[in-house]
């Protein structure tokens, strides 16, 4: 049975290269090592159990480890959905740039033509209403030449109030870009902290699994992810892509399981399930949360393969259902991705239909 040790090394550079900022938030102005939105704020780092008395009995020991690994990476996937927030944002304050510009550019146009109305209002063209009474020829000529200048007018005050309103919207993104931006930095900050902590805790997680004995290593595994199952032989999904991403997440078995990795070679649970979709062209955020969130809900007796299945409240694991009871999923550190039964997480909490 593989150990946590080689692959619990890539963790701290998975999460560090996940929480850097994306070119596209620089152009925003600087930003800092440090964010985190309103929705993240309540994420909460849990405590890993306490230490094991003095003379624990081998199956405390492993117990505190299994339960150590379910806390990593109810950690693990708030990092996941806080960098999916991360990445929401940044895309908001994008937008509201992108907006200020537009609206900026029209502002600039539509005083070209105001500046074009006004030449012609001392041109040839342009006349007061006085003008008109003078020179008109005939009470209908005078009705023709007064509705002229209405008319005039009128389309100069809709363009008036065009510009108005649009220097408006120029005012109100440039703050929708400021207040996008101001949560990114905040948001980054807080993941930067939590990341240390949760660095801090894969350390103690790793000495503690090392320490443990064969035995009690699988019964962590047991614990945490039920045992291995044979791979099918074929299965059959409803939709084309969800057969491409059934056949593509059981193409990664016997991948190891590093927290907050998303492939190609690693796999975190939320990892592995947007890595599948991905090739079959379904963008899925990576956190399980979100994923929970994403598609439309089936019950558990009508799953299909390709379903996603989730598991404890709130939930913190995700699986890709693949028929006969039994999911692929990657379960937990020093657990290669692999075929196991739903019931093996033992807190089955709901499935969502991505395609089909």
């Amino acid at each position: 049975m593989a150990t946590p040790h080689a692959l619990l090394t890539h963790a701290p550079e998975q999460l560090r290269t996940a929480g850097r900022c994306t070119p596209r938030t620089r152009r925003l102005g600087p930003v800092r090592t440090g964010f985190l939105v309103t929705a993240v704020a309540a994420v909460t780092v849990t405590a890993l159990p306490g230490t094991a008395s003095a003379v624990p009995g081998a199956d405390d020991v492993a117990a505190q480890v299994a339960e150590a690994s379910h806390e990593l990476e109810v950690v693990s996937e708030q990092l996941n959905e806080a960098r999916v927030v991360l990445a929401r944002h940044q895309d908001e304050a994008e937008a509201a740039g992108e907006a200020a510009a537009e609206a900026e550019a029209r502002i600039g146009s539509l005083d070209g033509h105001i500046r074009r109305l006004a030449r012609s209002a001392y041109t040839g063209s342009g006349m007061t209403q006085l003008d008109a009474l003078l020179t008109s020829d005939s009470a209908e000529d005078l009705v023709d030449q007064l509705g002229t200048l209405d008319a005039i007018a009128g389309h100069t005050n809709a363009v008036l109030g065009e510009v108005s309103q649009a220097a408006e919207d120029a005012e109100r993104s440039r703050d929708a870009a400021a207040e996008a931006a101001a949560d990114a930095e905040r948001t980054v900050a807080r993941i930067a902290a939590q990341q240390e902590e949760l660095e801090a805790k894969i350390a103690d997680y790793q000495r503690r699994y090392e320490a443990l004995t064969t035995p009690q290593q699988e019964q962590v595994a047991r614990a945490h992810g039920g045992a291995a199952l044979p791979a099918p032989s074929a299965v059959t999904a409803p939709s084309s892509a969800a057969q491409v991403a059934v056949n593509t997440a059981l193409a990664q078995i016997g991948d190891p399981y590093v927290w907050g990795a998303g492939g190609p070679n690693a796999f975190d649970c939320s990892g592995l399930t947007s890595y599948a979709y991905a090739a079959a062209g379904v963008t899925l955020p990576h956190s399980s949360r979100s994923q929970s969130q994403m598609g439309t809900p089936v019950s558990r007796s009508q799953l299909q393969p390709g379903d996603l299945v989730f598991f404890y409240s709130p939930v913190s694991h995700v699986g890709m259902y693949i028929g006969n009871g039994q999911m692929v999923h990657a379960s937990t550190s020093g657990q290669p991705v692999k075929v196991a039964s739903l019931d093996s997480m033992g807190s089955y909490n709901s499935a969502r239909r991505i395609a089909g």
